[in-house]
């Protein structure tokens, strides 16, 4: 028999002992936490007012449009002002008239401008809205200067234009040449005629030709014949004639040649000339 019986075994570690006054938390828990402290973090008062702003900036042209379709209505008149020379109010307000019936808000009024300075008078046009039906435009017209070449007007802009009324612009000076030197004519003619007023003359145009001579006309219907060269002191040089020779009898000249070196030749008129034969 067996004295002793011994029997082994692995020994089974015992529970390890709970620490008191603290709690292990799952992994689920501590993924709260760390969003609470996200959360926590975020300043919510500016992120509401942010996000309010953006509502607001994306309302704003919803609400602008309603509000304009609700109260656009259909244009029902155009009133025309302005000093009228040359236009006529009635043919202005008839090509303004295409836009009689459009929407009040939603017509361009770049296009109204655009279509109204194309006509041959108009320098400027400054077309507004008059609520609640109306449109008003202000006409600014050319100021001309004189004739240019017997079928146009030159404003004092040096602008060449071609209404189909140019006798309205009234008594004007005439000038001629070619169009590329309009600027340079118009000059001559301001020089010329400065001069001439202050020696009591009046001028009544002057007309360059294509290959550069020069002729100027008096208000009294003298022609004065100025060539291509030295046309300043050969101008001085007539108005030195003209006030020592010819101012007396200035209703008989018809024209003077100034292409001299020394003088001037005078050309009278036919009565003049047989009062002079006979005498």
């Amino acid at each position: 028999m067996l004295d002793r019986l011994l029997i082994r075994s692995r020994a089974v570690p015992s529970d390890p002992p709970k620490r008191r006054g603290a709690t292990s938390l799952g992994p689920d828990r501590d993924r709260f936490g760390l969003l609470k402290a996200v959360l926590a973090a975020v300043p919510w008062g500016q992120a509401v007012m942010g996000a309010a702003i953006v509502l607001l900036a994306a309302l704003v042209p919803w609400g602008t449009s309603e509000v304009l379709n609700a109260m656009d209505r259909q244009v029902m008149a155009i009133d025309v002002t302005g000093k009228l020379v040359g236009e006529s109010r009635t043919e202005l307000e008839r090509s303004a008239g295409k836009w009689i019936g459009r929407s009040f808000f939603a017509t361009d009024l770049s296009d109204i401008k655009e279509s109204l300075e194309q006509r041959p008078w108009v320098e400027s046009a400054a077309v507004k809205r008059v609520w609640p039906d109306r449109l008003q435009i202000e006409i600014r017209e050319k100021k001309p200067l004189a004739y240019w070449n017997s079928d146009r007007l030159v404003s004092r802009n040096g602008e060449l234009f071609a209404p189909g009324n140019p006798e309205v612009a009234g008594r004007l000076p005439r000038l001629a040449g070619p169009d590329e030197r309009v600027k340079e004519v118009i000059s001559m003619a301001q020089t010329m005629s400065d001069t001439l007023t202050g020696h009591n003359l009046g001028f009544a145009g002057l007309s360059l030709e294509q290959r550069g001579a020069w002729t100027l006309t008096l208000a009294n219907g003298i022609e004065v014949v100025l060539g291509r060269d030295q046309v300043e002191e050969r101008f001085e040089r007539f108005i030195t004639v003209y006030q020592e020779r010819l101012a007396s009898r200035s209703d008989e000249v018809s024209r003077v040649d100034a292409r001299y070196s020394n003088g001037v030749a005078v050309q009278w008129k036919p009565a003049a000339t047989a009062s002079r034969t006979k005498s």
